[in-house]
């Protein structure tokens, strides 16, 4: 067995000779000195005798029991040191278990030697910017916490959840209907992480051609391909030692997934274009509207990106579940727009309190946000007034997530695309037909128009959304 004199000690927990041989001397040339266990038992007595451990590699296949079984044995394990699980491709469920008791990462075998260098750096970097337990207690929730306002129980748990989990480098999958603030979430992973003086960079896979997805995700090299004049640095390579968030990850085509898993497991990066890799590390947080494991069920994403990415799944409540947050979210939004427009508001009546807590939110929180929006143009304050609420509430979106055409806008909707009264139409002019002939065609719903576009039910909401606001602010 490799002996090194450096006071800094990884223990290794593994019970083949071999392999225990082989990972100290990757962990010798990352610059640590190592112990060894080839038990649970030993491992117990190991951490409890040796005070220089400031990371644990653990094997899942024991002789004296599985390897979770440590994280009842030495129940301190999660809140004292990292704990990285080394596992075959037969045990992801088991680690990403572990990962949900307290481990910091899982590694599959064979490992890279940079990529458990890599992994190692991280565990100990989180270790020392945290300088206590690797686990941090609740939050003190008073309205709000880490940019979401709210005290309802649902949000109350959500912000124990990103506390507990934010200073682990395991993957979370953020799902939630659209306008829940998933991306606000992301953004509260990584502002209460050991990571936060990185930066956080954000894709959304479902706004970005098929084309250029990946070259924005991992970047190119000049010549690339057309319209390539430069060297460009990926959004993996922008996250370094940071958070990369991927929203609407479901929309990732299937051949992009594969590129994405070779990524995740190995830590390198490959700009389009280029012959070599380079090392990254960032922490993965994804986000998608729909039911991942239908995706899965569909074939339209993959299984093993899956159980990668949902280690740690975090559920964004609907609005309509969140109670008085509604009221808070509304008088919060409103005096924010109508500092923006230069007007002054009282606090929302009991008669418009009534109205808010009535409606459905089919939007959630992006819907009540246009809607106060909207109130703090076209109202002149201090007061607003329940006719104009009340068609503010109803113009954004009906119960069910219908939205009922005009007749007017009926009658303008062509019977197709190409129907342009004798002029060019515009891009934007295309799309917003299409849009609307895809919603009327589809009786008012909007997922099922989402659908028959071929995008998200997200992207489209955001696309009128954008209409109305500027529709608004014209009149």
């Amino acid at each position: 067995m490799i002996k090194s004199q450096l006071h800094e000690a990884i223990l290794i927990v593994e019970d083949d000779g071999a392999l225990a041989e082989a990972f100290a001397l990757q962990v010798h040339r990352a610059g640590y000195s190592h112990i060894h266990a080839s038990s649970i038992y030993e491992a117990v007595d190991q951490l409890q005798s040796q005070p220089n451990i400031v990371a644990v590699m653990l094997d899942l296949g024991l002789p004296d029991g599985d390897g979770l079984s440590l994280f009842k044995s030495y129940p301190k394990l999660a809140d004292e040191v990292p704990v990285i699980v080394v596992t075959g491709d037969g045990s992801i469920n088991r680690a990403i278990e572990a990962m949900r008791l307290g481990a910091f990462d899982f590694l599959v075998k064979p490992i890279a030697a940079a990529r458990l260098a890599n992994t190692l750096k991280g565990a100990l970097l989180a270790r020392q910017n945290l300088n206590q337990p690797v686990r941090r207690s609740p939050p003190q929730i008073k309205n709000g916490y880490m940019g979401f306002v709210g005290t309802s129980q649902p949000m109350q748990r959500l912000y124990q959840r990103i506390a507990r989990v934010a200073p682990s480098r395991a993957g979370v999958l953020i799902c939630g209907e659209s306008g829940t603030g998933k991306e606000l979430c992301a953004e509260a992973l990584h502002k209460a992480s050991p990571r936060a003086a990185q930066p956080m960079v954000a894709i959304n896979c479902g706004a970005i051609p098929e084309k250029l997805i990946e070259s924005q995700l991992f970047g190119h090299v000049k010549g690339a391909f057309t319209g390539a004049v430069s060297d460009q640095m990926g959004a993996a390579q922008l996250a370094h030692r940071g958070t990369l968030f991927l929203d609407e990850i479901c929309e990732l085509e299937l051949h992009l997934q594969v590129k994405l898993l070779r990524f995740i497991q190995s830590g390198w990066v490959q700009r389009v274009g280029a012959v070599h890799a380079q090392e990254v590390d960032v922490r993965i947080v994804c986000a998608t509207n729909r039911d991942p494991a239908a995706e899965v069920r569909a074939g339209r994403l993959r299984e093993d990106l899956y159980y990668r990415l949902a280690v740690i799944p975090v559920e964004m409540p609907p609005l309509r579940m969140r109670g008085d947050d509604i009221l808070l979210l509304a008088n919060a939004f409103l005096q924010r727009f109508a500092a923006e427009e230069g007007r002054s508001f009282d606090p929302i009546s009991a008669e418009h309190c009534a109205e808010l807590v009535a409606h459905h939110w089919p939007g959630n929180v992006r819907e009540l946000q246009n809607v106060m929006r909207r109130a703090a143009v076209i109202e002149d304050g201090p007061c607003l007034t329940l006719p104009l609420f009340t068609q503010a509430v109803h113009m954004t979106m009906m119960p069910d997530n219908k939205v009922k055409p005009t007749e007017t806008e009926a009658v303008q909707v062509p019977s197709s695309i190409e129907e342009s009264a004798g002029h060019e139409l515009t891009l934007e002019e295309i799309e917003r037909r299409a849009i609307d002939q895809a919603i009327v065609r589809a009786n008012g719903s909007l997922p099922t128009a989402a659908r028959n576009l071929g995008i998200s039910p997200s992207t489209l909401y955001r696309k009128r959304d954008r209409r109305v606001t500027s529709a608004t602010a014209m009149n």
